[in-house]
């Protein structure tokens, strides 16, 4: 009856630096180098036991990254079968050794190959090492472009902001100019237009004329001092009442054109006719 195989974990261990290296150990019983690894305790996964023979058998703690695949092989009349992950370690050893190993080395790709006793192992670590070089030199590429982005954020940061342009004041409002009402809707409103008053002497409600000479505005009054003569104030009175006369004949004449549909001549006209005729 064929007897079940032996299931074990085990690491491809690279260390931080300037050349990447790989864990190899030796164990004390046989004088053998060869990768760290174990069996795996009821109930365990492999992964679990991987992590923990690593631990054992370096002296390392360690991070655990990808899969990198499967070793069969023989061992003592059984089949052993060994999974194997891309492990990381950094820093110094913290753990004292397993009593089972005697020392661990860490050395490059082509050197790990060459001093690993086992031909299987050798040939293992052939085929898997450059993909746990290759996948380890991402992995550092991306944690220091990590580390770059926040630095670049905080640089900017620093910067000082631009300046938002201040608002402009808003234009003062248009003063309402008052509505002018000329009228009540559809009439249009006749302004008056202004003419040019002055004071004069009044007679008889007429406005004499600027334009006249002041000698003849002086003969139409009527002489009311009291150094006049007396023949002379009767020649003024006389000659208002004629002015008089005068005037309420045009005025009845006036009339009488207005009955008769004659245009009405203008205060102005009548002025000037009259004052023509004082003259």
């Amino acid at each position: 009856m064929a007897r079940e195989p032996v299931l074990a974990a085990g690491g491809i261990v690279l260390r931080r630096g300037q050349s990447p290296r790989i864990a190899v150990v030796r164990l004390r019983k046989r004088d053998e180098w060869v990768l760290p690894k174990g069996k795996l305790d009821n109930g365990e996964t492999a992964r679990d036991a991987a992590e923990r023979e690593v631990l054992e058998e370096t002296g390392h703690d360690v991070i655990v990254h990808e899969f990198l695949g499967t070793l069969a092989y023989e061992s003592g009349g059984r089949s052993k079968i060994v999974h194997y992950w891309r492990m990381e370690a950094d820093g110094e050893q913290a753990y004292e050794l397993m009593h089972d190993v005697r020392a661990v080395d860490w050395l490059p790709l082509d050197l790990a190959i060459g001093r690993l006793s086992r031909a299987y192992e050798r040939a293992f670590l052939t085929h898997v090492g450059p993909h746990a070089l290759e996948n380890a030199a991402a992995a550092e590429a991306s944690r220091r472009a990590q580390a770059k982005a926040p630095a670049a954020k905080k640089r900017r940061s620093r910067q000082a902001p631009a300046r938002k342009p201040l608002p402009k004041p808003p234009l003062p409002a248009p003063t309402p100019q008052p509505d002018v009402m000329l009228g009540p809707p559809g009439h249009d409103l006749e302004l008056p237009t202004p003419e040019l008053q002055v004071s004069a002497p009044f007679l008889d409600g007429e406005i004499l004329d600027i334009g006249q000479p002041i000698e003849k505005a002086e003969a139409m009054l009527p002489i009311h001092s009291e150094d006049a003569e007396p023949a002379q104030v009767e020649m003024a009175s006389n000659g208002a009442a004629v002015a008089d006369a005068d005037t309420n004949a045009e005025i009845a004449a006036a009339a009488s054109d207005a009955e008769t549909e004659v245009p009405r001549p203008s205060l102005a006209q009548k002025v000037r006719a009259w004052l023509g005729r004082a003259a």
